[in-house]
């Protein structure tokens, strides 16, 4: 835990994103931050800039504006530049994702925020970190197979038979043709036809809902899961003293199956192409990927 002067140099990076959400708590953070700290604002306009601003801080404390996707940019950045041992970031949470600000306990009011930034400490905090230099802060999810996929629609047949005898719902179209024929009892009948068609109950057609996936899970070298056993979801998160929290949820046959949960510094994932969900963002597909935690890998400011 390292105490935060006041009267650092403080480089406040505002997320576009935050800027055009919310203004107004944008305007107050950085007059409260301005107040109490020598302040240069960058407003950047696109991930380009943003990572200039950070690469060019020199010695002064980057604090960012905006949402977990910022704060998670900003460290990813800070990882790539190797830089992360020596800087500890600051954030003021502003924008419509903020939940992993929240958990990390970062205030999420603006003027409470920036009171922190400028009398609060550095805590270093642990990540995951996976061999393409991605980053986890908060927490890493495998979801089934196909969730989120598409829903189900009428069946197409029904449709067209409904449709193509509605378009003899205009048969009072035919009355003049057909009136050699018994006119009236005819099209009496044929309307009776019509409704008793439309008021038939539409088939849906069946799709499959999320599946489970066949992954094989080993945590520091130890096979916690294998291909033969499906799962619903794994979720992996950085815990204390380096270690990460895994927890495996096998499908249950019969009876609830218990989550498997185990801590390790080191998780691999492997299988049939898989997605995961790294704090806010999905990425994937892969076929394996391997997860390392840093004990105290990055610093983050908060309220002391």
């Amino acid at each position: 835990m390292t105490e935060v002067a006041a009267s650092d140099q403080l480089l406040v990076v505002i997320d576009p994103v935050a800027r055009r959400t919310d203004g107004e708590s944008v305007r107050i953070a950085k007059d409260v931050l301005s107040a109490g700290a020598t302040t240069k604002v960058c407003l950047p306009e696109g991930p380009e800039e943003f990572a200039r601003a950070l690469a060019r801080r020199g010695s002064r404390r980057p604090v960012v504006v905006g949402d977990d996707r910022a704060l998670l940019r900003a460290v990813s950045l800070l990882h790539r530049q190797r830089d992360l041992a020596g800087c500890g970031v600051s954030l003021v949470p502003v924008g419509g994702v903020l939940s992993l600000a929240r958990a990390l306990g970062v205030p999420t009011g603006a003027v409470a925020a920036a009171r922190a930034v400028l009398d609060g400490v550095e805590r270093r905090l642990d990540l995951l970190v996976d061999e393409s230099d991605g980053v986890v802060l908060g927490a890493l999810r495998i979801p089934p197979v196909g969730a989120g996929g598409a829903t189900g629609g009428a069946d197409e047949a029904d449709m067209e038979g409904v449709g193509g005898i509605g378009g003899i719902g205009g048969v009072g179209g035919f009355g003049g043709g057909v009136s050699g024929l018994g006119g009236h009892a005819w099209l009496r009948t044929c309307q009776s036809l019509v409704r008793t068609l439309a008021a038939r109950p539409t088939r849906v057609a069946s799709v499959p809902g999320p599946g489970p996936s066949r992954l094989r899970v080993e945590v520091d070298g130890v096979t916690l899961v294998d291909l033969d056993q499906p799962v619903e979801t794994v979720s992996v998160t950085p815990g204390a003293s380096g270690g990460a929290e895994v927890e495996v949820r096998p499908v249950s046959v019969g009876a609830e199956a218990s989550p498997l949960r185990v801590v390790g510094r080191r998780v691999t994932v492997s299988g049939a192409d898989f997605r995961y969900r790294a704090d806010s963002v999905v990425s994937g597909p892969v076929r394996t990927r391997t997860w390392t935690v840093r004990e105290g890998g990055w610093g983050l400011t908060l309220p002391s």
